[in-house]
């Protein structure tokens, strides 16, 4: 049976830190794959996010990286669709839906 979650009102079982690094890692498969994509705004976007993401959610000085995703959710979402990067369509909508 699959667990109740509730977002509206708890949160209860959504783990929105592992929906912000499956996103992140989306973004990193997209770079890989396009290399092109990557530019000056994802640079700076960067800046913002630990090496480590995975395992550290932020880097000193700067918010968590649930933060980030969610503040840029529409430019991702712009990203993954002008490359018909369908997983990471799917991840992020999960991302919005669940945590944003």
């Amino acid at each position: 049976m699959e667990e109740l979650r509730d977002r509206y009102v708890t949160f209860a079982n959504i783990d929105c830190y592992k929906n912000a690094v499956d996103a992140l890692d989306a973004m990193k498969a997209l770079f890989t794959q396009y290399p092109n994509a990557y530019n000056s705004f994802w640079e700076r976007f960067y800046e913002h996010i630990p090496e480590n993401y995975a395992d550290c959610y932020e880097k000193e000085g700067y918010k968590d990286i649930l933060y980030y995703v969610c503040s840029n959710v529409f430019y991702i979402s712009d990203l993954f669709e002008e490359y018909d990067f369908e997983q990471g369509i799917a991840i992020l909508d999960r991302a919005e839906l669940e945590c944003c």
